[in-house]
């Protein structure tokens, strides 16, 4: 596996789940893999999950790390072509990316969505770059529009709690105070339609999911009748995707605080868990009562992330 991007990359998922639990239960089997290797994380963005549990699952498989803040530890990168570079970034991107490849043997990138041009970030320009010029495997850390690292850990989750052979899952939207990118959404509508789940998208009209990663998931439109017989809520904002307006991409468009999750509305599930990727911003995607009640599993499915990561890792070492 030379890339990470999308649920394609890891082949079929029975297998992929079968070594997540092999791994799972014997966190430092596969030591020899990374033994003198070095992965160099690279982060544009923020992070708390990603980061600590990318790099315990490096250290976990053998394997040096190098971690870079690009905000606070390097000379300020340029992503564009054809500009002068008379402003406060001294670096171009095209520079950095094969210099970068020159210090390690694995890669990892975080660049979230700017969220002001839409065919800028759905084209993946800043991930793409580090593809084709760094000279080694690169696996995505967070984009601007998928997290397929949280995706895995999610289907692990759920591998790990559903009751029944075929659960329903339910990805809601919820409101927020700020422009949320769409990748956490976008990924894991991919990996659920790629996996033996009922799934169910239900947002307000106009929050459509880009039909790639929506598939052929069903949308609905009413909370409850989406809600009801579910057997996982996993609540998520996201910012206006422009599908059926592209003016509005990255807006804020609804912040209808009846679709916040709280107690009646998981009152209308099957007993149902809830789950978020997490930071998750109480009193508006979720209640105090529900994250803190015996049916969330928010943070098991962030423990989770440490195994989904080290899956990718030890495929990605097996080809080097």
């Amino acid at each position: 596996m030379k890339t990470f991007i999308n649920v394609e990359d890891i082949g079929p998922l029975e297998k992929a789940l079968a070594e997540a639990q092999e791994i799972k239960n014997e966190r430092f089997k596969y030591q020899h893999l990374g033994k003198n290797k070095t992965l160099m994380m690279i982060f544009f963005n923020n992070s708390l999950r990603t980061r600590l549990s990318t790099q315990k699952a490096a250290m976990n498989l053998g394997m040096n790390v190098i971690v870079l803040d690009v905000n606070a530890g390097a000379w300020k990168l340029e992503t564009e072509r054809g500009v002068i570079m008379d402003g406060d970034k001294s670096e171009h991107l095209l520079e950095a990316i094969p210099v970068m490849g020159c210090y390690c043997d694995m890669i990892g990138v975080r660049s979230f969505a700017g969220l002001t041009d839409r065919e800028y970030d759905y084209a993946e320009t800043v991930l793409n770059q580090f593809i084709k010029y760094s000279g080694k495997p690169v696996f995505a850390m967070e984009t601007a529009t998928v997290h397929p690292l949280q995706a895995f850990a999610d289907l692990i989750t759920i591998e790990e709690y559903k009751m029944v052979k075929r659960p329903k899952v339910v990805l809601t939207w919820a409101p927020h105070c700020r422009a949320l990118p769409q990748a956490v959404p976008n990924s894991f509508a991919q990996w659920m339609n790629a996996a033996d789940v009922d799934f169910v998208i239900t947002h307000p009209e106009g929050y459509e999911l880009d039909p790639k990663f929506a598939g052929n998931a069903r949308v609905e439109y009413d909370q409850r009748k989406a809600f009801e017989g579910a057997d996982f809520i996993y609540a998520k904002n996201w910012s206006n995707p422009g599908v059926t307006n592209p003016a509005d991409y990255g807006k804020i468009t609804s912040k209808d605080m009846s679709w916040t999750v709280d107690t009646e509305h998981m009152s209308w599930t099957n007993n149902g868990k809830f789950m978020h990727c997490l930071p998750v911003r109480r009193g508006l995607i979720v209640t105090d009562d529900v994250i803190e009640s015996p049916n969330s599993i928010v943070i098991p499915e962030a423990a989770n992330r440490e195994i989904s990561c080290s899956v990718v890792i030890k495929r990605m070492l097996e080809t080097l």
